[in-house]
């Protein structure tokens, strides 16, 4: 039978090859993977792409190798699956490895389909999303010389680095090149229990250094989540993975040349904050409390998307909105370390504030900072170094910065978190804000080192609180004005609407040197 041109069996062929292709690596492999508590990659693909908006690319691919191993076996789609989506009406480019073919292993007919979908997503300027459940590279078709000619996907993910949104969750294992995949990504989420990292696998270290270790101990998701800082936060399952990846590009725009997204449904939400924000700050002054509640009273419905959260606890960074409007929100914790800023501190900033910077998110800091870490451990680690490279980027930032002093702000801590010499476009203060080199009882005790007089220190230090208070800094126009926390919103959506079309002017340069 033939349909003019074409013969009925020839596409019937093609129907039944797809058929089998969407099976994956068949009802048994596929079983193995639900074992395991693990979504396989084409349910993954329909929770994060809006309903019949997945676009297919390479379905029919097979393996290219020649290896004895792999001759006469099939590899439906060569293990990763690519295509175009759209994630809450907008288009995102995918790339999806799929475990249950060869491991999820790179192969050269898979990464060329990677490579036409990364490329797409730099040319049609669209978010480019990675699912990773990786064995790795290959071994059978690059263990020799072809190993040469690998590597183009790192200089393509660098080459979209600011251009577009990156993401890259990690699912299952992701060894060696995918690792390096999710360490260029923007945002690396993982799914705990089944999400791992490492540069080579228990077997490999092994051999290498004699070292037994497990998959979990080795890269697991706590591993990277709460002590390396390679990844963005921890997820109890695929779907909720999945379910931060759309979030976190609802802030973001397609691209570095848009404006991010603003939600034009506010209604319901009020300018004026309710006065529980007036009860967060304890009376002692020096008693821990957590920052959180305040970034959840400014934000739109309280939501925020925080980045990191179990890294570095002492230095808050993630998303809200205000009024609509996508922010960044860079603030201390004073209920981990007091809030002073360590080298992790200072590295997770520096991360979070190059995104927001490439992709036109104002930022917003709130201040309770007593410094910087100090003593000789941190000076092994570079603590200078590091703060260096906090206060070069803040120094760099061409979006809007809005600082709003909520108590202290001490010394280089008052620096790097935007402090008035950092050119902030906006600097306010609640009534409890301290500015200052150091806290007045600090001073006391370094200038008065050599006298025992109670009560001469304890009026020292009163004098000294008079010269660092917040109404004295509004007086002197150190910062722009002393506000009633129930204003906060109201004074930041108003801020937002004249500093949205900021320019900053750059004297010509290729780049400055950071220090890193």
């Amino acid at each position: 039978m033939t349909a003019g041109l074409f013969k009925m069996e020839a596409l019937n062929r093609i129907q039944e090859e797809k058929k089998r292709n969407l099976k994956m690596g068949g009802v048994d492999a596929v079983a193995r993977q639900k074992a395991h508590g693990k979504l396989n990659v084409r349910e993954r693909i329909d929770l994060l792409a809006d309903p019949a908006s997945f676009l297919e690319f390479g379905l029919l691919a097979d393996h290219a190798s020649s290896n004895l191993e792999l001759s006469g076996k099939l590899a439906p789609a060569d293990g990763v699956i690519t295509g175009t989506c759209l994630v809450e009406g907008r288009p995102v480019a995918v790339a999806a490895y799929d475990f249950t073919v060869l491991a999820g292993s790179m192969g050269e007919v898979g990464e060329r389909k990677v490579e036409r979908i990364r490329r797409l997503a730099l040319e049609s300027r669209i978010p480019m999303v990675w699912l990773l459940d990786s064995a790795g590279a290959r071994i059978q078709e690059i263990a020799g010389a072809r190993f040469a000619e690998t590597g183009g996907l790192f200089y393509e993910q660098v080459e979209l680095s600011g251009v577009v949104p990156q993401v890259a969750a990690v699912m299952g294992p992701t060894a060696a090149g995918t690792s390096y995949i999710a360490a260029l990504a923007d945002y690396t989420p993982m799914v705990k229990g089944a999400g791992s990292m490492a540069l080579a696998g228990p077997p490999l270290v092994k051999a290498a250094i004699g070292e037994d270790v497990t998959t979990e101990d080795l890269g697991g998701s706590k591993i990277h989540c709460q002590i390396s800082g390679c990844a963005d936060g921890e997820f109890q399952s695929d779907g909720d993975c999945i379910a931060a990846v759309r979030k976190y590009l609802g802030f973001f725009p397609s691209h570095c040349k848009d404006k991010p997204p603003v939600r034009r449904d506010v209604r319901g939400l009020k300018l004026p904050i309710a006065d529980d924000i007036l009860a967060v700050l304890p009376e002692e002054p020096r008693k821990a409390y957590d920052m959180k509640k305040i970034v959840g009273l400014i934000s739109d419905h309280g939501d925020f998307f925080e980045i990191k959260p179990d890294f570095a606890k002492n230095i808050i960074t993630g998303f809200a909105r205000i009024m609509g409007h996508p922010i960044g929100v860079l603030a201390n914790q004073p209920s981990q370390m007091g809030g002073a800023i360590d080298v992790d501190a200072s590295d997770k900033a520096t991360r979070f504030l190059l995104t927001c910077d490439a992709f036109r998110i104002p930022v917003l800091f709130l201040h309770d900072c007593p410094g910087f870490l100090v003593g000789s451990r941190a000076e092994k680690m570079g603590i200078i170094r590091h703060g260096a490279k906090f206060l070069h980027v803040v120094a760099s930032l061409t979006v809007p910065k809005l600082s709003v002093v909520v108590r202290k702000s001490y010394g280089a801590g008052y620096y790097v978190m935007c402090g008035k010499g950092l050119k902030p476009d906006l600097i306010v203060g609640w009534p409890s804000a301290e500015i200052s080199l150091m806290g007045a009882e600090g001073a006391v005790n370094i200038v008065m080192k050599n006298k025992n007089d109670a009560d001469a220190k304890a009026a020292k230090v009163a004098e000294y609180k008079a010269n660092i208070g917040g109404l004295l800094s509004a007086r002197q126009a150190h910062i722009d004005d002393l506000i009633d926390p129930r204003e906060t919103r109201q004074v930041l959506f108003r801020a937002l609407t004249y500093t949205l079309n900021k320019r900053q002017p750059r004297s010509w340069r290729k780049h400055g040197v950071m220090p890193v």
